[in-house]
Protein backbone atom coordinates (compact mmCIF):
# COMPACT_ATOMS: atom_id res chain seq x y z
CA UNK A 1 0.00 0.00 0.00
CA UNK A 2 1.07 3.55 -0.73
CA UNK A 3 2.02 5.42 2.47
CA UNK A 4 2.16 9.18 2.70
CA UNK A 5 4.22 10.63 5.52
CA UNK A 6 4.19 14.22 6.66
CA UNK A 7 5.47 16.21 9.60
CA UNK A 8 3.22 18.56 11.51
CA UNK A 9 4.36 21.08 14.09
CA UNK A 10 1.82 21.47 16.89
CA UNK A 11 0.64 25.06 17.09
CA UNK A 12 -0.68 27.03 20.06
CA UNK A 13 -4.22 26.92 18.68
CA UNK A 14 -4.14 23.11 18.56
CA UNK A 15 -3.87 22.88 22.35
CA UNK A 16 -6.43 22.91 25.15
CA UNK A 17 -6.21 24.46 28.62
CA UNK A 18 -4.14 21.49 29.81
CA UNK A 19 -1.51 22.33 27.18
CA UNK A 20 -2.01 19.18 25.10
CA UNK A 21 -3.54 18.81 21.66
CA UNK A 22 -7.34 19.02 21.82
CA UNK A 23 -8.37 15.72 20.24
CA UNK A 24 -10.66 17.14 17.48
CA UNK A 25 -7.62 18.96 16.09
CA UNK A 26 -6.08 15.57 15.29
CA UNK A 27 -9.10 14.71 13.16
CA UNK A 28 -8.55 17.90 11.14
CA UNK A 29 -4.92 16.81 10.69
CA UNK A 30 -6.10 13.34 9.63
CA UNK A 31 -8.51 14.82 7.09
CA UNK A 32 -5.67 16.83 5.56
CA UNK A 33 -3.45 13.74 5.65
CA UNK A 34 -6.04 11.76 3.68
CA UNK A 35 -6.17 14.53 1.07
CA UNK A 36 -2.36 14.47 0.85
CA UNK A 37 -2.42 10.68 0.37
CA UNK A 38 -4.77 11.12 -2.60
CA UNK A 39 -2.63 13.98 -3.91
CA UNK A 40 0.38 11.69 -3.86
CA UNK A 41 -1.58 8.85 -5.48
CA UNK A 42 -3.13 10.95 -8.25
CA UNK A 43 -0.51 13.67 -8.67
CA UNK A 44 -3.30 16.24 -8.26
CA UNK A 45 -4.49 18.60 -5.51
CA UNK A 46 -7.87 17.70 -3.99
CA UNK A 47 -9.79 20.31 -5.98
CA UNK A 48 -8.29 18.88 -9.20
CA UNK A 49 -8.85 15.17 -8.48
CA UNK A 50 -12.45 15.73 -7.43
CA UNK A 51 -13.03 17.54 -10.74
CA UNK A 52 -11.08 14.99 -12.80
CA UNK A 53 -13.12 12.06 -11.45
CA UNK A 54 -16.39 14.00 -11.31
CA UNK A 55 -17.03 13.34 -7.64
CA UNK A 56 -18.48 15.43 -4.86
CA UNK A 57 -15.88 14.20 -2.38
CA UNK A 58 -14.90 11.43 -0.01
CA UNK A 59 -17.00 11.94 3.13
CA UNK A 60 -16.13 10.10 6.31
CA UNK A 61 -18.75 7.64 7.55
CA UNK A 62 -16.86 6.11 10.49
CA UNK A 63 -13.80 7.03 12.52
CA UNK A 64 -11.94 6.24 15.69
CA UNK A 65 -8.61 6.66 17.39
CA UNK A 66 -6.49 5.29 20.19
CA UNK A 67 -4.50 8.04 21.91
CA UNK A 68 -1.30 6.69 23.46
CA UNK A 69 1.13 9.61 23.91
CA UNK A 70 0.03 13.28 24.14
CA UNK A 71 1.54 16.08 22.07
CA UNK A 72 2.09 19.65 23.15
CA UNK A 73 2.72 23.07 21.61
CA UNK A 74 5.97 23.01 19.63
CA UNK A 75 6.16 19.23 19.25
CA UNK A 76 6.74 17.90 15.75
CA UNK A 77 4.76 14.77 14.95
CA UNK A 78 4.89 12.51 11.92
CA UNK A 79 1.61 11.27 10.44
CA UNK A 80 1.78 8.18 8.22
CA UNK A 81 -1.38 7.63 6.18
CA UNK A 82 -2.40 4.70 3.97
CA UNK A 83 -5.47 3.08 2.47
CA UNK A 84 -5.77 -0.29 4.20
CA UNK A 85 -8.86 -1.77 2.53
CA UNK A 86 -10.37 -0.58 -0.74
CA UNK A 87 -13.81 -1.80 -1.76
CA UNK A 88 -16.06 -0.87 -4.72
CA UNK A 89 -17.00 2.58 -3.41
CA UNK A 90 -15.71 2.75 0.16
CA UNK A 91 -12.27 2.46 1.66
CA UNK A 92 -10.51 2.44 5.00
CA UNK A 93 -7.70 4.79 5.91
CA UNK A 94 -5.10 4.23 8.62
CA UNK A 95 -3.23 7.06 10.32
CA UNK A 96 -0.26 6.37 12.57
CA UNK A 97 1.12 9.31 14.49
CA UNK A 98 4.68 9.18 15.78
CA UNK A 99 6.23 11.54 18.31
CA UNK A 100 10.02 11.28 18.57
CA UNK A 101 9.83 7.84 16.96
CA UNK A 102 7.23 6.53 19.41
CA UNK A 103 3.75 5.52 18.27
CA UNK A 104 1.48 8.19 19.76
CA UNK A 105 -1.88 7.61 18.01
CA UNK A 106 -3.48 4.90 15.91
CA UNK A 107 -6.51 6.20 14.01
CA UNK A 108 -8.83 4.89 11.35
CA UNK A 109 -11.45 6.25 8.97
CA UNK A 110 -13.95 4.75 6.58
CA UNK A 111 -14.77 6.99 3.63
CA UNK A 112 -17.01 6.75 0.59
CA UNK A 113 -16.21 7.85 -2.98
CA UNK A 114 -19.32 9.91 -3.77
CA UNK A 115 -20.99 11.69 -6.62
CA UNK A 116 -24.24 13.62 -6.89
CA UNK A 117 -27.36 11.48 -7.01
CA UNK A 118 -28.80 11.87 -10.55
CA UNK A 119 -32.33 11.67 -9.13
CA UNK A 120 -31.70 14.44 -6.56
CA UNK A 121 -28.59 16.59 -6.95
CA UNK A 122 -28.85 17.75 -3.33
CA UNK A 123 -27.98 14.20 -2.24
CA UNK A 124 -24.77 12.21 -2.46
CA UNK A 125 -24.50 8.70 -3.82
CA UNK A 126 -21.69 6.15 -3.56
CA UNK A 127 -19.98 5.58 -6.91
CA UNK A 128 -17.29 3.13 -8.04
CA UNK A 129 -13.72 4.15 -7.32
CA UNK A 130 -11.80 4.27 -10.63
CA UNK A 131 -9.27 1.46 -11.13
CA UNK A 132 -6.43 3.93 -11.66
CA UNK A 133 -7.09 5.44 -8.21
CA UNK A 134 -7.32 2.00 -6.59
CA UNK A 135 -4.07 0.92 -8.25
CA UNK A 136 -2.29 4.12 -7.21
CA UNK A 137 -3.41 3.71 -3.58
CA UNK A 138 -2.22 0.13 -3.61
CA UNK A 139 1.19 1.37 -4.73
Amino acid sequence: MLVNSRQVEIEWGDCDAAGIVFYPRYFAMFDASTAYLFERATGLKKIAWTKKYGIAGIPMVDTGAKFIVPSRYGDVITIETSATDIRRSSFDISHKVFKEGTLAIEARETRVWTGRDPADSSRLKAVTIPDEVVNALKG
